[in-house]
């Protein structure tokens, strides 16, 4: 069973820093990413990582300020974010890819066979 559970959520104010994870089990993935989804709006891209060589690629909101890494071992992918705004509020959700299509289009959510149930981030200002 392909379980991805998403963790390190919660309250922090603006300017401060949160570190998620994602819990990766019953399946290698080619590629992982975040998405996020702000009240009132679509979910969007927020980053991905391509699990054999590290190779990384962010939504430009984030660009600076959020890091995806992966840790082969533990098979979990983390996302390190700071210098938080309020406009990174949402929920957060762990993607997985194992067919490889996705680094061509990181932002198009079909092409991600796998989901977790998210995790909440709140940034006060």
């Amino acid at each position: 069973q392909v379980q991805l559970v998403e963790s390190g959520g919660g309250l922090v104010q603006a300017g401060g820093s949160l570190r998620l994870s994602c819990a990766a089990s019953g399946r290698t993935f080619s590629s992982m990413a975040w998405f996020r989804r702000a009240p009132g709006k679509e979910r969007e891209f927020v980053a991905i990582i391509r699990w054999t060589g590290g190779t990384t690629y962010y939504a430009d909101a984030v660009k600076g300020r959020f890091i995806i890494s992966r840790d082969n071992a533990e098979n979990t992918v983390s996302l390190q974010m700071n210098s938080l705004k309020s406009e990174d509020t949402g929920v957060y959700y762990c993607a997985g890819d194992i067919q490889g299509l996705s680094w061509f289009n990181p932002q198009r959510e079909r092409t991600y066979g796998y989901w977790g149930q998210g995790t909440q981030v709140t940034v006060s200002s």
